[in-house]
């Protein structure tokens, strides 16, 4: 009985895996459930039976490749060019379609649209907790680096939200560059006899 789960679990991760390598490569979100089956050689009855639905399985794919980006995010370092290399893979154009899918999964969770039962769970604190001890690590108290955390993740998420209505990538950098002065200005020690 635990070989079997343990196979199908090892099904399921090969699934989702081919699933987020097509989602990267192609886009999935346009895409009906026997499509993305026969784009990643199964069967729309394996993605049902692995991921439930549809939009279960667009949600596992948001969130393995979330899990990605985070886990990227999180090798890079703290410094403001650390944070511009995080920028430009975060909004290079070849993931617009995944961010997209993002948001349009985002907005369906927040209606309570079925398939998308724990999508919003950790949604923010997933990426706002590692970023918070980061800053902690670097010498911000608990309760400013919280706050610093998730003001980076929202204005991160505006951004993208931003460029993909726009397209305007040089503006829309320009404006992550000026938050990224702000935060600068912020953590920079105040001189001497302040």
């Amino acid at each position: 009985m635990v070989r079997s789960a343990m196979r199908t679990s090892q099904a399921r991760e090969r699934l989702l895996a081919a699933a987020v390598r097509h989602a990267l490569d192609a886009g999935i979100a346009d895409l009906s459930l026997r499509q993305i089956a026969a784009a990643i050689g199964t069967s729309h009855r394996m993605l049902i039976y692995h991921f439930g639905s549809r939009e279960g399985l667009l949600v596992a794919v948001t969130q393995a490749v979330e899990e990605q980006q985070r886990a990227a995010l999180l090798e890079s370092g703290g410094t403001p060019q650390d944070a511009r290399v995080s920028w430009e893979r975060l909004s290079d154009p070849a993931l617009w379609p995944q961010e997209r899918l993002f948001f349009e999964l985002y907005a369906y969770a927040l209606r309570g649209r079925p398939g998308t039962e724990g999508f919003l769970d950790g949604i923010v604190e997933s990426w706002a907790d590692p970023i918070a001890a980061a800053l902690i690590k670097a010498g911000a108290d608990e309760r400013t680096a919280r706050a610093d955390a998730r003001l980076g993740v929202a204005v991160v998420r505006g951004l993208l939200l931003d460029l993909l209505a726009t397209g305007d990538r040089a503006g829309v950098t320009e404006a992550y560059e000026r938050f990224l002065e702000h935060v600068s200005a912020a953590v920079a020690p105040s001189p001497a006899g302040d």
